[in-house]
């Protein structure tokens, strides 16, 4: 099937390339709210993909692509609709983003399926999104927290953790992140004491660490946002003794954690997105100060973008419903590995009626609906810094 895509590709190209234009691809982040200290090495990333393919000339007749921010707020759907409308009043083919789960699911139901957009997200990880109705315009580079239940589950239990209290944002990324990682680690024989939701943007979170301290633990899970009530329940828990030990998903781990908590979480633990895939050096090397790859979602980022701009190669359009069609050819075998810097070649490849393996940054792998396989970096809080123990 990849070998037939090539060869329409390549004559798809023939036919359109001499008509460069100009292609604008929207990147739709919290660049305010609760996980604000991770959007600007993600949107970086996102934004070098793009200089990339620009520096090469080879897209599209020597198209190039402008990228155009919009405020998410992470969790504001209203806000994160308006910003996306703008963008396709602006023009924008294509959203990279969004980035929270219910601005998300929101945006693609209200925004991008009506307007026939493609979204790709690096780090809306809920596993409605998986059965969310999408028209064939969804893909995520990050992995649902389906699989980071299961990840979360294994650390504890290797850990030797068999009771955890358990809070969550009330929030669809939250709702979704607890029911996974509850239901995976009763089923391993472990037991949550206490799953209880937490209210984003509160003073004061001592009654809800009160209760999970009630119901006893050995460890709290805090599913929520590192710049909002997850940091907060942790101060609380660290404040009243409740707890002192924590294990932290996706959505906590960032910079901030080690600013706001530093050596007091120590032997803490958690699980992120992440590879050891070689193009993750390549593209730490190709940062050059704007943005860390090892920050949460900044890998994801770059591929996502890598993907849409690869994809319209393929289809010899910039139309997102003729190019949506082609996301998952372009991610997986067979065909030539491409890694990060390596975007003009990969166009090069693909105008001649060569299949390529889009491996990325963080060894994009896309399976069932449009969605990452996906690895994890497992961390611990050792001497007050996020440090790896292994991939998963």
């Amino acid at each position: 099937m990849k070998k037939l895509y090539a060869a329409t590709a390549a004559c798809a190209l023939l036919a359109g390339a001499a008509s460069a234009e100009e292609i604008k691809l929207g990147i739709l982040f919290g660049f305010t709210g609760p996980i604000e200290s991770l959007t600007g090495s993600m949107a970086a990333a996102a934004e070098k993909a793009i200089a990339e393919v620009n520096e090469s000339g080879k897209l599209l007749g020597g198209s190039t692509v402008t990228a155009v921010r919009g405020d998410s707020t992470c969790i504001d759907a209203a806000a994160a609709q308006a910003a996306a409308e703008k963008m396709v009043a602006d023009g924008v083919k294509a959203i990279i983003g969004g980035d929270c789960s219910g601005v998300t699911i929101a945006t693609l139901t209200n925004v991008a399926v009506p307007n026939g957009l493609v979204m790709i997200s690096p780090s809306a990880t809920s596993p409605a999104l998986s059965t969310t109705e999408d028209n064939g315009l969804f893909f995520r580079t990050s992995p649902s927290d389906a699989r980071e239940g299961e990840i979360a589950a294994d650390i504890m239990m290797e850990r030797g953790i068999k009771e955890a209290a358990l809070t969550y944002s009330n929030s669809d990324y939250g709702k979704g992140l607890a029911e996974a990682i509850q239901k995976a680690f009763e089923a391993k024989g472990g037991k949550i004491t206490l799953s209880a939701a937490h209210e984003d943007g509160k003073a004061d979170y001592s009654a809800e660490v009160a209760a999970l301290q009630a119901a006893g633990g050995q460890i709290l899970i805090v599913a929520g946002y590192i710049d909002q009530g997850g940091a907060g329940m942790i101060r609380a828990a660290l404040d009243t003794g409740a707890f002192s030990l924590f294990e932290l998903p996706g959505g906590m781990i960032g910079d901030n954690l080690e600013k706001n908590f530093g050596a007091e979480i120590n032997g803490s633990f958690g699980q992120v997105p992440g590879s050891d895939s070689p193009g993750m050096e390549v593209l730490q090397g190709m940062g050059a100060g704007a943005f860390d790859v090892n920050s949460p979602y900044t890998a994801e980022s770059y591929d996502a973008a890598a993907l849409m701009m690869l994809a319209m190669q393929a289809a010899g359009s910039s139309k997102a419903t003729d190019w949506a069609g082609k996301v998952m050819d372009i991610a997986n075998a067979p065909g030539e590995p491409i890694m990060p810097g390596e975007l003009g070649k990969a166009l090069d490849l693909i105008a001649a009626g060569t299949d390529i393996d889009y491996q990325g940054a963080s060894g994009v792998e896309l399976i069932g609906p449009g969605e990452s396989a996906g690895r994890y970096r497992e961390i611990e809080i050792k001497d007050g810094k996020i440090t790896t123990v292994k991939y998963r």
